[in-house]
């Protein structure tokens, strides 16, 4: 066991770190495992199928959708509770406003993660710049 929490919010940065084999990749994998429940915000599930089908093409049509899947992902729908703590943290930490640079997928993550009180599971530093909780990979994270 490397401490997953019970359960988390999976950010888009997890996912391509996971598929790509980026460093870290083991512990992200071992964390989303672990956890219980892993929830993924509707809108964030459509950037990652984005972003994953700009990066590898026609090769990775349905790719978002297998992952979510086969890693039991629950989608989540965006309510409006989470749309204002969402549009909260793009006022607070949004790109081009503080350091954390916080784009529209990472808002919906913030703001779902705000509203269930889960931690994000991501790579980078833009979310350990906000107060909510992170769990990320670290030089020193298992490989």
């Amino acid at each position: 066991m490397t401490g997953a929490p019970p359960a988390l919010v999976v950010d888009t940065s997890a996912v391509v770190a996971i598929i790509a084999g980026e460093a870290g990749a083991d512990w992200l994998s071992s964390m989303l495992s672990e956890a219980e429940r892993a929830v993924i915000p509707a809108g964030t599930y459509l950037e990652l199928g984005m972003v994953l089908e700009a990066r590898y093409s026609v090769a990775a049509t349905g790719l978002a959708a297998r992952f979510v899947r086969d890693a039991e992902i629950e989608i989540v729908e965006v309510t409006a509770s989470v749309a204002e703590r969402a549009l909260e943290a793009w006022r607070r930490y949004g790109k081009g406003r503080r350091p954390a640079k916080l784009n529209f997928g990472d808002c919906l993550v913030y703001g779902t993660a705000a509203e269930l009180q889960l931690p994000i599971l991501c790579t980078g530093e833009d979310f350990a710049r906000t107060e909510v909780p992170v769990l990320r990979p670290t030089p020193l994270a298992p490989q």
